[in-house]
């Protein structure tokens, strides 16, 4: 969904995480409904319905359709209104995504030796970090076009990929797509951007933040980051 330029400078080149910046923003990934609420009835942004009960190449398809939609004639977005960017993460994307599975899978063995409440914070924080790290890059959206790859998946499959590109001026951005099939439909849990699938890009960086400082280290680590983030906008 952005050119590379802009991938390069407010992902590949971010300094908070730095393997972690090839995710795209449109499709960070969550657990549930918790930011920003005020901003959410002001929006008044609805999902489709249609993609509720989608296959997993029809899910993303509408999902990114409709985001581009939105940022490209949405004026506040387009002036870089980040609480307007937000608001359209949250409510356009967050519900079919799982973001608990995907910090479960990046801290690995690590999950296990976290309470309940450090896993939720962890989570929390992971989901704001990703949302305030990359929602200015999805301002940036212009007239970019997005091809969706040949899907293969038989009705047995819980857990497929999804391989989309990005068009833009210069050479195309590949963007992969994981999902597995839950009890409400299909939900996407990892990301892959130019090579890096976001739950192995994480994986390091989380485990060294635990084997330095441990599990509550982490959460302090992704709390300051956000604090210097939320400052910076």
């Amino acid at each position: 969904m952005f050119s590379l330029s802009v991938l390069k400078s407010s992902a590949l080149k971010s300094s908070v995480i730095s393997p972690c910046g090839r995710l795209l923003i449109a499709f960070v990934l969550s657990f549930s409904h918790f930011l920003w609420p005020n901003v959410q009835a002001q929006t008044q942004i609805t999902t489709p319905a249609q993609v509720i009960d989608a296959t997993p190449d029809g899910l993303i398809q509408a999902i990114v359709n409709d985001v581009m939609t939105i940022v490209k004639t949405d004026k506040e977005i387009q002036a870089g209104n980040i609480n307007r960017v937000i608001a359209l993460v949250d409510q356009k994307i967050m519900p079919f995504a799982n973001l608990q599975r995907t910090t479960q899978l990046a801290m690995g063995r690590n999950w296990s030796k976290a309470t309940p409440d450090q896993q939720n914070q962890i989570a929390a924080e992971f989901k704001l970090l990703l949302i305030r790290t990359y929602a200015g890059a999805l301002t940036q959206i212009k007239d970019q076009t997005v091809q969706y790859r040949p899907f293969k998946a038989v009705l047995e499959d819980t857990d497929v990929v999804v391989r989309t590109q990005v068009l833009n001026k210069g050479e195309p951005i590949q963007i992969d797509y994981r999902l597995e099939k839950t009890p409400n439909g299909w939900r996407v849990y990892d990301i892959n951007v130019l090579g890096a699938w976001l739950i192995e890009a994480y994986r390091n960086q989380f485990n060294n933040q635990i084997s330095q400082n441990g599990i509550d280290g982490l959460i302090k680590f992704l709390q300051e980051r956000n604090r210097q983030l939320s400052k910076a906008k």
